[in-house]
């Protein structure tokens, strides 16, 4: 077979003309030393803070620190498969995380990535995790309110949609309780809920994801779970995470909640990120900047004004306290940051009051604008009475003689603990806490014993629903506790006594 020269020759041009020369260019950096979750790398110089950076193997960082020559990446995963000498990429983006509707009623990891086994999400939208919170213009004041369904919180310490609502207290009080309550009273109000597991067990989270399923509530919730056994950077990275899905809600004019829980387990995490990176450690270790950690997070929340939508995202952050001591560091850092605490105390549950809120410690500094006015009505002589109630019972302990007038407002303030007390996965819609509490304070309970003060609260509150459901009705669609409206609940609550055994 000849070969011919001409045939050689094309080829070779044709090849030459259609040659397209390709670079391709990625800034490197090599690792000098690995441990501990902790990376430092050489050669970095053009990198960001808080930027994203990939290993060999996929594992993703996120650049933490930024020295004279070298960088403190934290590794969101597992670090045996890094070693000295490795390449590690920029990205050039801060990180960002999948967000959207699709995500609702989904378990996500920290970077917002699936793991409930229901496969990928089906979302392009992507949002920084680490935004700055809206300017001072961009808000309006907080007047709209976000019901628990829960009586003692929402008669004395009203939450407001956009507010920011610590919640204080020892372990096993009820912390996460009064959360879930929360998220189940949403349904069918229109806000979204986020709630996001920092440092729990898996045993817990998938407690509180069976208590949404069975009540129906993950239909508008996603769960965001960095538990106990996932890395440290990936725990300290959840609550931003689940902010900035909370804040695509709140962007689009849509309502929503995020949950911390708890931020106590932030800031350990933090502080172990900030000692292994050799930071300066200042009071009780945690690191100087572990107040702006908390206020960039918690500053997010707001309620923005009609020019944007209107939309807000309501905070409801968990610090968990040492035998009640409110007085630590972080603990006062975050009440410093919030617009109120609802503090619940290790005497009252173990007594059997639960919720175990302590009214006396507790406050929301929106206080009444977060409450329709009929609640108002009768928040304001409850809070009076419970407090008259604890003098005069730290009184009567002394065992001096009491006159009438004192007796009787003993009487009437255990009748007041026993109907603010609630069971969980509960709650009640406004109108008939209204009623129970509007029947409380007007003595209408003052003849009932007090061990069956709650079996008549629920036997009444079922006779309002069927025989009564117009005077319910007036006081959800008026708002406002008329002279007409206060007659019609006194004889209500009157004829349904005398038939009750």
């Amino acid at each position: 077979m000849e070969i011919k020269p001409q045939e050689i020759t094309s080829i070779i041009r044709g090849k030459i003309e259609n040659f397209k020369g390709r670079v391709d260019t990625a800034r490197v950096g090599r690792v000098i030393e690995v441990g501990d979750g902790i990376a430092q790398v050489y050669g970095l110089g053009q990198a960001m803070m808080s930027e994203l950076v990939e290993f060999p193997s996929g594992i993703k960082g996120m650049i933490l620190n930024l020295e004279e020559e070298t960088a403190g990446i934290s590794i969101f995963g597992e670090t045996s498969g890094i070693k000295e000498g490795d390449e590690v990429r920029l990205t050039g983006e801060i990180i960002k995380v999948n967000v959207g509707d699709q995500l609702l009623g989904r378990i996500l990891n920290a970077l917002a990535e699936p793991i409930d086994g229901k496969g990928k999400l089906d979302t392009n939208k992507l949002r920084p995790i680490d935004v700055i919170a809206p300017g001072v213009v961009q808000r309006q004041p907080v007047k709209e309110p976000l019901e628990t369904g829960i009586k003692a919180i929402d008669t004395m310490i009203p939450i407001g949609r956009g507010q920011r609502e610590l919640i204080i207290g020892d372990r096993q009080t009820g912390k996460t309780a009064i959360i879930i309550d929360t998220i189940i009273n949403q349904k069918g109000k229109g806000v979204f809920c986020v709630y996001v597991a920092i440092g729990q067990k898996r045993s817990t989270v998938a407690r509180v994801v069976e208590t949404l399923q069975k009540c129906g509530a993950m239909d508008y919730t996603v769960v965001i779970s960095a538990t106990a056994s996932d890395p440290t950077p990936l725990q300290y990275i959840a609550p931003y995470t689940g902010c900035a899905i909370a804040e695509e809600f709140r962007d689009s004019g849509r309502h929503a909640l995020v949950v911390y829980d708890d931020l106590s387990k932030h800031a350990n995490c933090y502080r172990e990120l900030s000692l292994l990176l050799r930071r300066p450690p200042g009071r009780e270790a945690y690191p100087g900047d572990i107040f702006y950690t908390h206020s960039r997070l918690l500053e997010r929340a707001c309620k923005l004004n009609d020019e944007l939508g209107g939309g807000s995202l309501t905070a409801l952050p968990i610090i968990e306290t040492q035998a009640g001591d409110v007085t630590t560091y972080i603990p006062t850092n975050v009440i410093s940051i919030t617009d109120g605490q609802i503090y619940l105390e290790s005497g009252l549950f173990h007594q059997g009051v639960r919720p175990a809120v302590n009214v006396g410690l507790s406050v929301s500094r929106v206080g009444g604008k977060a409450q329709i006015k009929a609640m108002r009505q009768v928040a304001g002589m409850l809070r009076l009475d419970l407090a008259q109630f604890r003098e005069m019972e730290t009184f009567a302990q002394f065992g001096t003689e009491l006159d009438v007038a004192t007796q009787r407002q003993i009487e009437r303030g255990r009748r007041l603990v026993e109907v603010l007390k609630q069971d969980e996965q509960r709650p009640y819609p406004v109108e008939e806490q209204v009623a129970v509490v509007f029947s409380a304070i007007e003595g209408l309970l003052d003849d009932i014993e007090v061990e069956k003060v709650r079996r008549f609260e629920a036997e009444m509150l079922d006779a309002l629903r069927s025989k009564y459901s117009a005077l319910l009705k007036d006081i959800k669609e008026k708002k406002e506790l008329s002279g007409a409206l206060k007659d019609g609940i006194k004889k209500a609550v009157s004829e349904f006594k005398k038939g009750f055994v």
